[in-house]
């Protein structure tokens, strides 16, 4: 549930803050299912940082063993930079992608709502093992 609504916040955030040049063309442009499959790529490493600062704030409180704090910034860029490089992408195209669809909601709230679809699926498959 918590994935669903970081992906319509997400959704918003896109959306309202997307500029609206008519005509804008992204230098490489990601087809409708290369963005599905990018941006459920995306929301798993979201959920994976988030279960990571969710695991580290559960921490017992009795435990003295010292643990230093994680950079989720680090860790973060890390995760995009091998999604970017297993697409054979940059992040700027990325960005492109992502105005280029804000431009066109009707379009982007269809790769959503495949996005959603796709995660669901996965979810319902690695429960059922």
């Amino acid at each position: 549930m918590k994935r669903l609504a970081f992906i319509a916040l997400l959704f918003l955030l896109v959306t309202a803050c997307g500029r609206k040049e008519k005509g804008f063309m992204p230098e490489r442009l990601l087809t409708e299912q290369e963005m599905i499959t990018l941006m459920t790529d995306v929301q798993i490493i979201e959920a994976d940082i988030n279960y990571q600062k969710t695991k580290e704030r559960e921490r017992d409180p009795n435990d003295t063993t010292k643990v230093v704090p994680k950079d989720y910034v680090a860790i973060s860029r890390d995760y995009y930079d091998q999604l970017f490089e297993h697409y054979g992408i940059t992040d700027s195209i990325f960005a492109q992608n992502m105005r280029y669809y804000t431009e066109r909601p009707v379009v982007l709230e269809k790769i959503m709502d495949s996005v959603v679809q796709r995660l669901t699926k996965e979810q319902s498959i690695s429960s059922a093992q």
